[in-house]
């Protein structure tokens, strides 16, 4: 069975409130950051929509223009402070996930933005489901008002450890993003993400053991903190989910960082002690990751 996960990697969620003020959240989030990687973690993640508040009224006020690559500093402070602080850190960033404005089509997208540890951008996934439900009595909310769709899965080669998947929130209730990355060979799928005080109860960390279950493999849900003065209340909870399905790490609704320590062979024991890699029947129904993938990277050697 080959090692997914080369070596030993410390993992860190950060969970935080975001405000009004982009230029406190870059700043907030910049010394958060900094703080996980003094701790010792060498992949640092951030949460949805971490320079802004979360609602499609903020999206296009806090929205930044990222392309082209590498955009200026009055285009995407984000973009900067992300690169930056990996650089000064010697670390992996998801960079959680801001909104974007491409001006030639006038679209906004939901756009995570990953950095190496050299400052360099690595991965950009867009949010690919859109968060469009209506539980009467409850919440209704329409990202679509605003926001269009990505078309792409998102994998992503870290040298020294291995492959990782990333996509955003309401991306998990959709298990095939995940199936694709782990059959492609990643050791943790991330999806940074906002559930709030209705829908996270009911499935936030169904969902993050769903996922973790169904394909072996590591999953960390990094949400922001919940703000009760806010218009919309994120249910925190942070967590870490091992390959059995275990629960390392979990944050409750407040700011903090939860760390996790992720190795190689705990992939391995699950996989040997459930081998449900060697007992699917694709002559009875279609491996989704064998046909046609659009994958983030074109120049990815991975894609189908």
């Amino acid at each position: 069975m080959a090692t997914l996960l080369k070596k030993p990697l410390k993992l860190a969620l950060i969970q935080l409130a975001s405000g009004g003020d982009k230029t406190a959240n870059l700043a907030h989030a910049r010394s958060k950051v900094v703080e996980a990687a003094k701790a010792g973690a060498s992949l640092i993640v951030l949460p949805e929509c971490f320079n802004s508040p979360y609602g499609t009224q903020y999206f296009p006020k806090y929205a930044e223009t990222v392309l082209p690559s590498p955009p200026s500093q009055e285009k995407s402070p984000s973009w900067h402070m992300l690169s930056s602080v990996a650089r000064e850190t010697k670390t992996y960033l998801v960079g959680g996930s801001i909104p974007e404005f491409v001006p030639e089509t006038k679209e906004y997208f939901n756009t995570s933005l990953v950095f190496s540890p050299t400052g360099q951008l690595l991965a950009t996934h867009r949010k690919t489901h859109l968060f469009d439900i209506d539980i009467p009595g409850k919440i209704k909310f329409k990202e679509s008002e605003v926001l269009s769709p990505g078309n792409k899965v998102t994998l992503l080669d870290l040298p020294e450890y291995g492959k990782i998947g990333l996509a955003i929130c309401y991306d998990v209730r959709f298990p095939e993003l995940a199936m694709v990355a782990a059959r492609k060979g990643a050791f943790l799928f991330v999806y940074p993400g906002a559930f709030n005080t209705t829908t996270g109860p009911m499935h936030w960390t169904l969902q993050a053991r769903a996922r973790a279950m169904d394909n072996q493999i590591y999953v960390a849900m990094c949400s922001p903190a919940r703000d009760t003065e806010a218009t919309y209340h994120a249910y925190g909870h942070s967590m870490v989910v091992n390959p059995n399905a275990e629960i390392l790490s979990e944050a409750e609704e407040s700011e903090t960082i939860i760390y996790a320590e992720l190795d190689g062979s705990k992939i391995e024991e699950t996989r040997k002690g459930i081998p449900i890699y060697t007992q699917r029947r694709f002559d009875v129904y279609p491996d989704v990751s064998a046909g046609k993938v659009n994958f983030e990277d074109e120049s990815n050697d991975i894609k189908s």
